[in-house]
Order: structure tokens, then sequence, then C-alpha cells
């Protein structure tokens, strides 16, 4: 990721909770889960996305750091909240997913 420097922890913001402070090294792990939530979008199996979704915001709290409500870092990436439609989690990819290489 260009953002961050080699080893430098990344900013992650999930939507309607904070933003947590997640590990360089834990990146290709949370791209592993980001694209299999981009596989379940292509396909639109709604149950599938759910499931991806969940998985990847359940990772990205294990690994990642709390900042506190009051931080003003700015986020590196940004995920969509639990809840998000499939539809509004289409419109967040990029060419990369939500998760850069």
């Amino acid at each position: 990721m260009a953002a961050a420097a080699r080893g430098c922890p990344v900013i992650v913001r999930i939507m309607g909770e904070g933003q947590l402070e997640v590990p360089e090294g834990e990146l290709a792990a949370l791209n592993t889960l980001d694209d299999a939530l981009e596989a379940a979008i292509e396909t639109g199996d709604e149950t599938r996305f759910r499931s991806a979704l969940h998985a990847l915001l359940e990772d990205v709290r294990r690994v990642g750091k709390a900042l506190p409500a009051d931080s003003l870092e700015p986020s590196e990436l940004i995920l969509p909240p639990a809840d998000a439609h499939i539809d509004e989690v289409r419109q967040m990819l990029g060419d990369s997913g939500l998760i850069p290489d």
C-alpha cells in the first residue's frame, strides 16, 4: 500500500464504528477476505456477501487497535458498516476492492 510506509500501521475506518490501527503485516490476510467479499458481490449472493462482509469486519476488529473516538487521524481505508446493503458496498469497491493489494 503506497500510503503506508513499510511496517507502519494503517488507519482503517469502519463506517459507523470508528477507526482502528491495523498492522501493515495484516493487510495480506485482510485482502484475501476482501477478495471473497468481491466474489460474493459479483455473484449477487446476499448470504455469501453478508458472511464475507462480517468476516472482513471481524478480522479488522480482531487485528486492529481502536483509536480514541476523538482521534483526528486520516483514514487510509474505509470499510462499510456491517449492515450495509450489497449495492452500497458494490459502489464503494475500487479497482482493487476495499483493501488494495
